[in-house]
């Protein structure tokens, strides 16, 4: 080394007096050069200096932030709450990528032919944004989520807006390319809040695949009716149909808050974690 940790910051860094910038400078300095770890030694007791250097190892070795995690940290959302959206499994490149796919494929045979295959995809995409997001053999942090410190309706409403966040935006985006873009927007929109709510009220009861699966296929039924009753008028694009979907989307709504405290006890947690989560929550 070409220079040494003058005297007086290694008694700061002794004394856990020394502050950042200097104190990471010292902290580089110390794990390459000999001397100064040396002098350091004769100053310190060993209990103590032991303590450091596992604080050091510790800080190395500790995981980076994703870019994910990092910007939610940044507009100040705490850090066990940051943590746990940044590991939402629909964060994925994989899994954006896919919604880009089936969008772009829907959109496509949407203007050639017919909006049915739009209609069948965009409101399901955050239902199944959310079947994936929550529940034992879906979401691979599934045990830490549930021993967090929140209560599982928080921790679903938080999964469920990161989500809605990522599907919405892209849907809307994509939408632009068909024509009436107000009333194809409005016609899938809105159905996709009223299904979202509904599946995730009807969780407790179903577990987190069986209520998305009975939403999703009520939902295709009445598409199917609706196309083999009027094939080129669907009730969504109408004024009634923008309507209902808005009285379903509040109706969903009203429904989930009544039954957010049957999440402490619904088949959607496993027994082994059910009891951990009670106490901590």
């Amino acid at each position: 080394m070409t220079w040494h940790l003058p005297d007086d910051d290694l008694r700061a860094y002794v004394a856990g007096r020394l502050a950042p910038p200097l104190l990471w400078s010292a902290d580089e300095h110390l794990k390459a050069c000999g001397h100064c770890r040396a002098v350091l030694a004769q100053q310190t007791d060993p209990a103590v200096l032991e303590a450091g250097w596992a604080r050091i190892s510790d800080e190395m070795d500790a995981p980076r932030p994703g870019i994910t995690e990092s910007l939610l940290l940044k507009v100040r959302v705490p850090e066990h709450t940051a943590r746990l959206l940044a590991a939402t499994p629909v964060l994925r490149r994989s899994w954006l990528l896919a919604v880009v796919t089936v969008l772009v494929l829907s959109i496509a045979v949407g203007r050639t032919a017919t909006p049915l295959l739009l209609l069948a995809t965009a409101p399901l995409l955050p239902l199944a944004g959310v079947t994936l997001s929550f529940g034992p053999g879906l979401d691979p942090t599934y045990e830490m989520a549930v021993v967090a410190p929140l209560h599982t309706f928080r921790l679903l409403m938080l999964r469920a807006l990161a989500v809605l966040a990522t599907t919405v935006p892209l849907a809307l985006v994509g939408s632009l390319a068909m024509p009436s873009f107000a009333t194809v927007a409005a016609g899938w929109l809105l159905p996709a809040l009223a299904l979202t709510a509904l599946g995730l009220s009807l969780m407790p009861w179903l577990g987190p695949v069986g209520a998305p699966a009975l939403v999703g296929t009520c939902w295709m039924a009445a598409l199917g009716f609706n196309y083999l009753v009027a094939q080129h008028m669907f009730f969504p694009f109408t004024a009634a149909g923008r309507a209902g979907g808005a009285v379903a989307a509040l109706a969903a709504v009203a429904l989930l808050v009544a039954v957010r405290n049957r999440f402490e006890n619904g088949r959607h947690l496993d027994t082994s974690f059910r009891f951990a989560a009670r106490r901590l929550t």
